[in-house]
């Protein structure tokens, strides 16, 4: 028996990366489609004579959806888990995408946006756990793979749609939807690596009983989530403060062309995309309260010298934001869900619906506070939200029990 055992082990090993790799690949193809979204608000508001606030009801109703059912989904599968969920939930982006192109009406465009959110409500906390059964106990890695191909959705859904939507119109959303059937047949081939997963885990459950769970009380793990949340809120404030209003920053402040602006734009992004690798990786080898203090703090003397250099500096500050911030991600997800691992599919919809919210709340009162001050002031103001990372102090060190318990 253990000749078999150690014999199957690469070929465990490869299941696990090639499932990663779809993972991420499926992140990827999820996040461009979400982004299709705020790249059609021109078309609507002109087609339709939209007002903001119609504008604003179509953000709310996504962001309603996407964020909100999260935690509620991450719930239910913990308990209830089913191996096509993530096919499933795709399957709402390809309606979604459908009937946005099809839809001649306000109500319609709302079914169509709330639809897209359905989908990214079930598919981020069941692909954050699968991703961590893959993991070979190398959590921060897992999640790290799994949310790059997200943020490099999120920079080039942006490019894609403006050279596809923005000249073809509203119907060639449309198109996209071969991406969510793409990540439906990807999403089904890991539905069966998961299937297989919770046959064996069903079959060994009384000898797999035991969980690396940290001996906390349970107001100290509230706790300490609850601090996550705020690091979370600090963070994807001053994301959105770029991923929104960055362009508008550069031609106001600097008179740059809207192609220029979006070229520095995807910059970030692309810093953004990268800076997700490392945070896992580096948190599995030196603790995930590391470089949680490290990626929050660290961005701290970038983000106060911005507002008050010129484009180039400007242009290439970013570029270390984008790295540092993005690292934390994967390491507060990991990190909570070693707090509590019995429900790692609710801590990762909490943390994607939660971090879902804030910038939908973060982008309308940015906007609403450069209405009545302007541009330059937001970012004077947001550079000081990296100080929240001192609330960091407040985790509790989990390190040595991991260690503990690996031991």
């Amino acid at each position: 028996m253990a000749e078999i055992t150690e014999s199957s082990q690469p070929r465990q090993a490869n299941a696990a990366v090639s499932v990663l790799v779809a993972l991420s690949l499926s992140h990827l193809l999820n996040d461009v489609m979400q982004s299709l979204i705020n790249a059609i608000y021109p078309l609507l508001k002109e087609s339709y004579s939209l007002t903001f606030f119609q504008i604003g009801m179509i953000t709310f109703t996504f962001q309603l959806t996407a964020s909100l059912l999260q935690p509620l989904v991450g719930f239910f599968t913990d308990r209830h888990p089913w191996a096509y969920s993530l096919t499933s939930g795709m399957g709402f982006t390809f309606v979604g995408l459908i009937l946005l192109a099809m839809a001649n009406s306000f109500p319609a465009i709302l079914v169509g946006a709330g639809m897209v959110g359905i989908g990214s409500s079930v598919f981020h906390p069941e692909a954050s756990r699968v991703a961590r059964l893959a993991s070979g106990g190398r959590y921060g890695f897992a999640q790290s793979m799994f949310q790059v191909g997200g943020n490099a959705g999120s920079a080039l859904g942006p490019l894609l749609a403006s050279y596809i939507v923005v000249p073809w119109g509203q119907p060639s959303i449309a198109w996209f939807s071969i991406g969510a059937v793409a990540a439906m047949v990807v999403l089904f081939n890991v539905g069966r690596w998961y299937q297989q997963q919770l046959s064996s885990i069903r079959i060994h459950k009384p000898k797999s009983v035991s969980v690396d769970r940290p001996t906390l009380p349970r107001w100290r793990v509230g706790a300490a989530i609850t601090v996550l949340l705020v690091l979370i809120f600090s963070k994807y404030f001053y994301l959105v403060s770029l991923s929104n209003y960055y362009t508008f920053y550069l031609m106001q402040r600097f008179n740059v062309s809207v192609s220029d602006a979006q070229i520095y734009l995807f910059v970030f992004l692309g810093a953004v995309a990268v800076g997700t690798v490392g945070g896992g990786p580096v948190g599995d080898r030196v603790g995930f309260k590391t470089v949680i203090w490290f990626s929050i703090l660290g961005v701290l003397p970038f983000t106060i010298i911005l507002p008050h250099v010129n484009l180039f500096w400007t242009v290439v500050l970013t570029v270390p934001i984008g790295l540092i911030l993005a690292s934390a991600f994967s390491a507060m997800i990991v990190y909570a869900q070693e707090l509590v691992p019995s429900q790692v599919g609710m801590i990762a919809g909490l943390f994607f619906g939660f971090a879902f919210g804030m910038a939908g709340i973060g982008a309308a009162v940015l906007g609403w506070l450069a209405d009545k001050t302007s541009i330059e002031y937001v970012y004077q103001i947001c550079a000081y939200l990296p100080l929240f990372g001192l609330f960091t102090a407040l985790l509790p060190n989990t390190e040595p029990q991991r260690r503990h318990a690996k031991a």
